[in-house]
């Protein structure tokens, strides 16, 4: 039974009712049934209070040190380990992903740890990148953007949520306010992390606009949201579709935004790596394919190949053990629309299904993992459709004639956040090697070497990010600190200022400097 009264949003430092257009209520995917909370979609009347909220804490954190940012960051990742199994038990009821491993012991782990890379990241002004001219007396430096608007995915409820995740904490580190879009599909778990960072917030004297959280929106209040005056950033993870509208409205005005829209990662195996270890990469492709039931925004879901006997078999191997693999739960109905749509316009396109390709025999959101097969020569004619986002369990896998084709073939290849290339250790595969890598690396923002492509590690240098349509910007990740915070920074410059007048990193620049 559904509760009554919709959950409370966070705006200027309270908890109060929103201004409802109207409610909803997320599922439980492994069920397909409504959970009972209820939960707003704003009216844009809460949209103007929280904007004007984070332009307020945006001034009043403008010249506020790293020591102050650090603290806050540092006491929320701590509130967030003390109710760790609490917030992973939500997040599961609205994913359907497993509390232990996935949840409690990695994901919320990662962003605990997200939190606090970005707290000793606030602590050195060195990522600030200060430039100090003596001759012309002329300094200059990265400084925070200004209110920043963060959408979260559905596929990471935890580590990219929008009011705790990798955006939320560059954009903090940064010293910026972050206004927090909750994905709806686990509203409730946004609501345990937006409490959890509030109660940081006031703890530690943060502004009362620092952060805050609404549930839902109108689109067309998104796109307002993104391109209004008092916000200085967005960031998004999500579908193209959206992704794009928000763009549009932000570019219109001249508004910075990050986006995190499709990739299929394509995977290329080599001859020799398949004569080498076929059973290993058959392993290794099954268990990233289907991690997360394919959920991952780094998912392989584009394998090329150089046909012979050798690619049957692995093929023949890959796809019985995709059709023993059990089918993991989708994140949604929509996401499973989505899936089923996806398969359907890459067969129209002239790919032929190897194994699955329909509803799973389960309760709950589930579909078979699905294998589907193409010529090289096909994708050549038609890429676009071939490279349709299939999101969930599914793959497709083109095999060419010869090397020649497989270079022809990845120039057809869209922008991606990864790349892949298995090659023999033995060396047999070198002379093929230098002129795929040439055509795929321009083409990924990271390009990896016999390992697949799930794991993005928080490492300072990590890019995840790539050509367009992976994301809006290739100069830019969201993952790896300090690099991502700079998103969130404009360029000030000051000429002829008064040194007791610059902003204190650029002084203790000039200090250290003698």
């Amino acid at each position: 039974m559904a509760d009554t009264t919709p959950s409370p949003v966070l705006i200027a430092g309270q908890w109060r009712q929103a201004k409802v257009v109207k409610t909803f209520q997320a599922d439980n995917p492994a069920t397909g049934q409504k959970l009972p909370a209820l939960f707003p979609v704003s009216d844009w009347s809460d949209i103007d209070e929280a904007l004007t909220a984070a332009a307020e804490a945006f001034e009043a954190m403008l010249d506020m040190p790293g020591t102050k940012l650090a603290e806050f960051l540092r006491a929320y990742a701590d509130k967030l380990d003390a109710r760790a199994h609490e917030i992973a038990t939500t997040a599961s009821e609205e994913t359907g992903y497993p509390v232990k491993p996935r949840l409690q012991e990695v994901e919320l782990v990662r962003t605990i740890d997200q939190l606090r890379q970005a707290a000793a990241c606030a602590l050195d002004p060195s990522w600030r990148l200060p430039v100090i001219d003596r001759k012309t007396n002329i300094c200059s430096v990265l400084e925070p953007i200004g209110p920043t608007a963060v959408f979260g995915p559905n596929n990471f409820p935890l580590a990219f949520n929008g009011i705790a995740g990798g955006d939320f904490a560059a954009a903090v580190a940064a010293g910026n306010p972050v206004l927090a879009k909750a994905h709806s599909s686990h509203p409730a778990t946004c609501r345990l992390l937006a409490r959890c960072a509030h109660e940081a917030a006031v703890a530690t004297g943060m502004p009362p606009g620092t952060v805050q959280l609404i549930y839902g929106m109108k689109r067309e209040d998104g796109t307002r949201m993104v391109s209004d005056p008092r916000l200085g950033a967005a960031a998004f993870t999500g579908s193209r579709t959206a992704g794009m509208s928000l763009k549009h409205a932000a570019d219109a005005v001249g508004k910075p935004i990050y986006l995190e829209m499709s990739s299929v990662n394509p995977v290329v195996i080599l001859p020799g790596a398949l004569a080498e270890r076929a059973e290993e990469v058959v392993t290794e492709l099954t268990t990233s394919a289907l991690m997360g039931t394919g959920q991952f925004c780094t998912n392989p879901g584009l394998v090329f190949l150089v046909e012979g006997q050798a690619t049957e078999g692995f093929l023949k191997a890959l796809a019985e053990k995709y059709a023993a693999s059990p089918c993991g739960t989708l994140l949604s109905k929509g996401t499973m629309t989505g899936l089923d749509e996806g398969i359907q316009t890459i067969v129209k396109a002239g790919a032929s299904v190897v194994t699955g390709a329909k509803p799973a025999d389960r309760a709950g959101y589930a579909w078979s993992n699905t294998l589907l097969r193409v010529t090289g020569e096909q994708f050549v004619k038609n890429p676009v459709a071939l490279q349709t986002e299939a999101f969930g369990n599914a793959t497709l896998a083109v095999v060419v004639k010869n090397t020649g084709e497989l270079a022809k073939a990845l120039r057809h290849c869209e922008g991606n956040l990864t790349g892949c290339i298995y090659s023999a250790k033995d060396g047999r595969d070198d002379e093929h090697y230098p002129a795929v890598a040439k055509v795929l690396r321009t083409r990924v923002g990271r390009l990896l070497n016999d390992k697949m492509p799930t794991g993005v590690a928080v490492s300072p240098a990590m890019n995840h990010g790539g050509p367009f349509p992976a994301t809006g910007h290739p100069h830019f990740t969201s993952v790896g600190l300090p690099a991502s915070m700079r998103r969130f920074t404009r360029l000030a410059c000051y000429d002829n200022v008064r040194p007791h007048r610059l902003p204190a990193v650029l002084r203790d620049t000039v200090a250290n400097k003698g």
